[in-house]
């Protein structure tokens, strides 16, 4: 009986490896850096049109939809919270039946259409309020004009829902991300991806924001939702170059599975040696196409689910019952998501700190001295340049300046850990918040001098380059913690890559509520005189003490990472290495013809 069941087994695997192999193969055939111009343009446009809109909302919301202060702050975090959330679904649906390709087609359509409504609500007048250059007494926008609005802002949610979180892990498709491929890289493909998103993001904060507050709404939305037009088509013209990942099943169907299995068996003794435990190659075979995740120490109470009865086989066909059984890969894809959760997590405060910079932040700016001649002075929306400046400056420099450096006293091949990299960001947000609370101080001290306390539309003679240091600060942040976050991902579950994506911008989402919550509570609380956070006047507010709050929020939030960071345990992975690929510390090719090689990520 063990005799067959041996035999069975070593066939299964025997199948397994056959189908990875004609799944590798059909992979080296399609892909490549050629697809790179169909993907990216997609998500640059994208960017672009949420930065063009996004950077100067509250400036719409404020003075052309007359809405309060505080409301128009809460509208900005929830927006950006649900433009966040949506990715889940969309990478729930790559993963799970869609796949990558026809969820970013779908998502990009959707987009267009919540860009063209928007664009509509802009350009007819009975759509908005009337003007209120005073900004004393004015007429808020009615619920029907806000209904438009919301719905517009809805759609282009939804459309993002699905760009966000397949395309980084779509073009990661099309290269080899093994292991042994990036680390032989000069290159680092999360840092040139930021820079793309950066260099969008500057286009829109120059271009897009001069053109809504010099030449009108209209253009100023019309012109991203163009772009973001053909971006789709130059997508679908792309399609034959693709390489195209099978997806592999609902990956949540999996996670239930394994834990019903687990709990099934929860009276079972698990085998004293983890190779008695039930692996299926052929099972897992399009789940695992670049390496099997291999047994961990951890959360032991999971393995259960892969202790092999008799109970576990269907019959005539002796197929493994997935409600009974799993695989020590999909055991171990449940545990990689448990460890991640709690480095994911510690992302949310972050971002609930630096979602100010699209609303309190350019409410300052517009009340600082703008002019930079007689007859050209700074859009406020467009102080955000200076981060992503920051941004387009330091990812060249830390790729050539200050990873070779690192790598003397780590000897990492990267550097430094993405882990490493996340913590130095959390650690330089602080100052950032640091240097706001300062910055604010100064401009109601000279709004003070100048009697001018009592006057929100005045122009304080102070300069707006006061504001550089803290996007300088943030962008600097981004840096490390944004893209150590999306190189994060890599430690997710090959099958999982999508949804891995999406809590990234799931993290955004949950930042900007907790935003919008602290906001909330602090407008409430703070009372009528003297609010922190005034819906009018922001020279009679406490803007500062509120800076002062998220600092010792994100202290605290700080201390949380290094300790998650220090408990964290990195996948260990059987990893596929082809005879094509060339052995990175030995400069020699693989003597087999397909070699599995036990890697263990650091």
């Amino acid at each position: 009986m063990e005799k067959v069941e041996l035999e069975e087994n070593m066939s299964e695997n025997k199948e397994g490896k056959k189908k990875e192999g004609d799944v590798k193969a059909k992979k080296k055939q399609l892909g490549g850096v050629r697809t790179m111009p169909f993907i990216l343009g997609n998500e640059l446009c994208d960017r672009f049109a949420a930065a063009g809109f996004h950077a100067n909302m509250i400036t719409y919301l404020t003075q052309v939809l007359n809405l309060p202060l505080v409301k128009a702050s809460n509208t900005i975090s929830n927006f950006s919270g649900t433009s966040s959330f949506t990715p889940l679904i969309g990478a729930l649906i790559a993963d799970s039946f869609a796949g990558r390709f026809w969820t970013i087609i779908g998502g990009s359509v959707i987009y267009v259409l919540g860009m063209v409504t928007i664009t509509v609500s802009a350009t007819l007048p009975q759509l908005r309020p009337p003007p209120c250059p005073t900004q004393e007494n004015c007429v808020e926008a009615s619920n029907q004009q806000l209904w438009v609005l919301y719905a517009a802002l809805l759609l282009t949610s939804l459309g993002t829902g699905g760009i966000r979180p397949c395309v980084v892990t779509f073009a990661a498709d099309q290269i080899d991300m093994s292991r042994a491929k990036t680390e032989s890289r000069s290159w680092n493909f999360f840092n040139w991806y930021y820079f793309c998103m950066g260099v969008a993001s500057l286009l829109a904060l120059t271009v897009v924001v001069y053109i809504q507050d010099n030449v009108s709404w209209s253009w100023g939305l019309g012109i991203p939702t163009i772009a973001m037009a053909l971006s789709l088509v130059a997508f679908i013209l792309g399609a034959p170059l693709y390489n195209r990942i099978k997806p592999g099943g609902s990956p949540f169907v999996r996670v239930v599975q394994v834990v019903v299995a687990a709990v099934r068996k929860r009276k079972a003794v698990a085998p004293d040696d983890p190779a008695a435990l039930y692996e299926n190659r052929c099972l897992d075979a399009d789940i695992s196409i670049n390496g099997r995740l291999i047994h961990s120490d951890q959360f032991k109470c999971l393995d259960r689910a892969a202790i092999v009865s008799e109970s576990d086989m269907k019959e005539p066909l002796n197929q493994p019952n997935l409600w009974r059984i799993a695989t020590v890969h999909r055991v171990e894809e449940l545990k990689t998501i448990i460890r991640l959760l709690p480095i994911w997590a510690s992302a949310i405060l972050l971002m609930a700190s630096s979602s100010n910079l699209s609303s309190f932040t350019i409410k300052q700016a517009q009340s600082m001295d703008r002019q930079l001649s007689p007859s050209f002075q700074i859009p406020p929306a467009s102080m955000s340049i200076f981060s992503t400046l920051t941004i387009l400056t330091s990812l060249p420099l830390y790729e050539r300046l200050f990873v070779p450096l690192a790598r003397r006293f780590t000897h990492n091949p990267m550097g430094i850990t993405c882990l490493q990299r996340m913590g130095i960001g959390f650690f330089i947000s602080i100052f950032a918040t640091i240097a706001s609370a300062l910055v604010e101080i100064r401009r109601k001290n000279v709004a003070k001098d100048h009697d001018l306390l009592d006057r929100p539309t005045a122009v304080i003679p102070i300069s707006v380059f006061w504001l550089v240091p803290q996007y300088v600060l943030h962008g600097l942040a981004g840096v490390f913690m944004t893209v150590g976050h999306l190189e994060f991902y890599d430690q997710s579950p090959e099958s999982m890559r999508s949804t891995a994506a999406a809590l990234y911008w799931i993290a955004i989402a949950m930042g900007d509520y907790v935003s919008t919550l602290m906001v909330t509570l602090v407008h409430k609380y703070t009372g009528e005189r003297r609010n922190w956070l005034p819906d009018r006047n922001l020279n009679r507010g406490r803007l500062e003490n509120y800076y002062w709050l998220v600092t010792g929020v994100q202290v605290l939030n700080l201390i949380y990472y290094v300790i998650c960071a220090w408990f964290y345990k990195h996948k260990p992975i059987n990893e596929m290495i082809d005879e094509d690929d060339e052995n990175v510390e030995s400069g020699k090719p693989l003597l087999d013809d397909r070699k599995e090689v036990e890697l263990v990520r650091n």
